[in-house]
């Protein structure tokens, strides 16, 4: 009789483990949205939407509406209630394998008068695949791209699938720079000014180059080139007040990065850099050489910083002019504290999930996309008790 008995007990057995796992998934989605104290605010981290794979960058419409790219090599709308739209058509091809795939999303500092938007992605080529970014309208009920057209390749191509970068960010006289990876295994390119691997790089919004590009006359330079020896740059945001780009990039067994990159300056990579190689090895010569520059800050171990933001909204008031970094390796929102342009410390705030991209709302909470669950989340204040 022991058959009988033990049939007829599992689906009691599955219906109280079914029991237990939506209990524990109440009580884990409460915890989420309690209250906790992270920098000088009680906030509450709670969903706003789900269901997406492997999302990467996000940028809002005018009308609140949110824009977010999928790495597979999806870009689809998020309405206000958090329902995914359809994916909109005329994305450009990405070569999705790795890190590669669709990656930033920006609007056009005109968007409300041209509908541009723009992307980084790694575009596949008969020699590999390198990162791109291109420009493209979009239509006036958002389910469409048209008037695509490519405004900056990095060069060369590579067969690997590693460290394409890739946000853009719009400075305040209008031109973009582009982040960009240097592929992991060329890191030594990331010194080579005829490459654009391990760079950030100044354009204007129709792909031209500034007159003013630190490297427009060099000869064997690439004209585009604004900073370099950089490694895998995943997060760039403009400082409040002083329109000065800042970036956070990857190192590998630590040495995660805050820099500012200032046109013409060499950041390092690989000849120096704080943590070391995946192999145990040491970078390069060490932490410091002449003609090189220092970071602002560094993660040893690493967090795996992914997306950036400064917040200057009044929602949070205590979070205003600090920079907050995404942590995918670290799982959580890292608050970068600056004062006077120097950075003094750091905060973190667990999540348990991998954070990709991080932005400062319309309504002035800090969205958070993981890279993980496929979710967006937003970051906003705890109720008064």
């Amino acid at each position: 009789m022991a058959r009988p008995r033990l049939a007829g007990f599992r689906p009691a057995l599955l219906a109280g483990l079914s029991l237990v796992l939506l209990l524990l998934g109440i009580v884990f989605a409460f915890a989420a949205e309690e209250a906790r104290r992270f920098g000088g605010e009680s906030v509450r981290v709670v969903p706003f939407a789900s269901g997406l794979d492997h999302p990467w960058g996000m940028a809002f419409l005018p009308d609140g509406r949110l824009l977010v790219t999928e790495r597979p090599g999806r870009l689809r709308v998020v309405d206000a209630t958090g329902r995914l739209g359809p994916p909109i058509e005329g994305v450009p091809q990405v070569a999705a394998r790795g890190q590669g795939g669709l990656l930033d999303v920006a609007l056009d500092p005109a968007f409300a008068t041209n509908r541009l938007i723009y992307l980084t992605y790694a575009e596949p080529r008969p020699d590999g695949a390198a990162t791109a970014a291109a420009r493209a309208r979009l239509s006036d009920d958002a389910t469409r791209l048209t008037d695509l057209q490519v405004i900056f390749r990095q060069q060369p191509a590579y067969s690997g699938g590693n460290h394409f970068g890739s946000r853009l960010v719009f400075a305040p006289d209008g031109t973009l720079f582009v982040t960009l990876g240097e592929r992991f295994d060329l890191m030594d390119k990331a010194q080579d000014l005829s490459t654009t691997l391990g760079k950030v790089v100044r354009i204007r919004p129709d792909g031209s180059i500034p007159d003013d590009n630190p490297f427009r006359s060099t000869p064997g330079a690439r004209p585009e080139i604004y900073s370099y020896g950089h490694r895998n740059v995943q997060a760039g945001a403009i400082e409040p007040g002083t329109g000065r780009l800042w970036t956070v990039e990857h190192g590998p067994r630590g040495g995660d990065e805050v820099n500012r990159p200032e046109a013409g300056k060499n950041y390092g990579w690989p000849v120096i850099g704080y943590g070391r190689h995946y192999s145990g090895a040491q970078i390069g010569v060490g932490t410091h050489k002449e003609g090189m520059e220092q970071p602002l800050f560094y993660w040893d171990p690493s967090i795996a910083p992914s997306g950036s933001a400064f917040y200057t909204a009044d929602l949070l008031p205590a979070f205003r002019g600090q920079l907050f970094v995404g942590a995918l390796a670290g799982q959580a929102l890292v608050e970068v504290k600056v004062r006077d342009g120097r950075v003094i410390g750091e905060e973190r705030l667990p999540l348990g999930k991998r954070i990709r991209d991080v932005r400062q709302g319309p309504d002035g909470a800090l969205w958070l996309a993981t890279d993980d669950t496929g979710e967006i989340l937003r970051v906003v204040p705890a109720p008064a008790k």
